[in-house]
């Protein structure tokens, strides 16, 4: 590790340690150590197919994928009470899976292994509604409803993949959730996004309007590393890691 990195990974954790309300947002980058490739990467799911490439392989199956120690570093950060909310671009289910709590996560584009009631908003995993894929299908909104598939147990509703398609809005208490605590963060930690999907990307924005500070850690550039105020050029998992411990040192040495 370089001086200047380990210089960069002291001040975001002093920063994240003396606040009250961090927030992380989590992009493709923080589970490629998992197995899922990443989005705008070299050979990253949006290059590739802007390019009119195939998608990339996986480098583990899909229902192999596990969190990897990142994940599990998030989960650390919020036990510590340091880490207030996360949001996060990826459909993977590996932060929920990590055991990071459902209720301070907005997964803003759903989650591939979760279904969600089109009348009252509730999610079910598959299993919980009895949908089997062999007889229902991807349960895709777009597809036509089929007589005789589960309804939400709840209202009756119909129920389909809460992954977000195209044309699909995206959740709303999910994105009210997320700005509310981006305008209320001191700390914005944006962990692996490429910041150019909109409205994802208008969240640091929103923070650091409301004066929080912004630090952006992975390889990919952002259209926000000029006004960031820490810009980490390097691995996820090579600095992840060594900021959540010392952000646990600085907690237990304080008063």
């Amino acid at each position: 590790m370089t001086a200047e990195l380990n210089r960069q990974i002291d001040q975001a954790a002093e920063w994240i340690a003396a606040s009250r309300h961090v927030v992380a947002f989590t992009g493709a980058g923080i589970s490629t150590d998992s197995g899922p490739p990443d989005f705008r990467g070299p050979d990253g799911v949006g290059s590739r197919r802007d390019a009119g490439l195939p998608p990339p392989k996986w480098g583990t199956a899909p229902a192999q994928t596990r969190p990897n120690p990142s994940h599990l570093a998030l989960v650390e950060l919020e036990r510590l009470g340091r880490l207030e909310f996360l949001i996060s671009q990826n459909v993977d289910n590996l932060h929920l899976e990590s055991g990071f709590p459902a209720e301070r996560l907005a997964e803003l584009h759903g989650n591939g292994k979760l279904m969600r009631c089109l009348g009252c908003e509730a999610r079910f995993t598959f299993g919980q509604v009895g949908w089997d894929r062999r007889v229902w299908g991807e349960a895709y909104r777009t597809q036509r409803p089929l007589k005789g598939q589960p309804r939400c147990p709840l209202c009756k509703g119909r129920i389909v993949s809460s992954v977000v398609g195209f044309g699909d809005s995206l959740p709303a208490k999910e994105v009210e959730a997320a700005l509310a605590h981006s305008a209320e963060s001191e700390v914005f930690f944006a962990i692996g996004p490429s910041l150019e999907v909109f409205p994802d990307n208008d969240l640091p924005r929103v923070a650091m309007e409301a004066g929080a500070r912004l630090i952006l850690l992975g390889r990919e550039g952002t259209p926000f590393d000029e006004v960031a105020d820490l810009r980490i050029d390097a691995g996820i998992g090579e600095v992840l890691l060594p900021v959540v411990e010392r952000v646990k040192a600085l907690v237990s040495a304080s008063p």
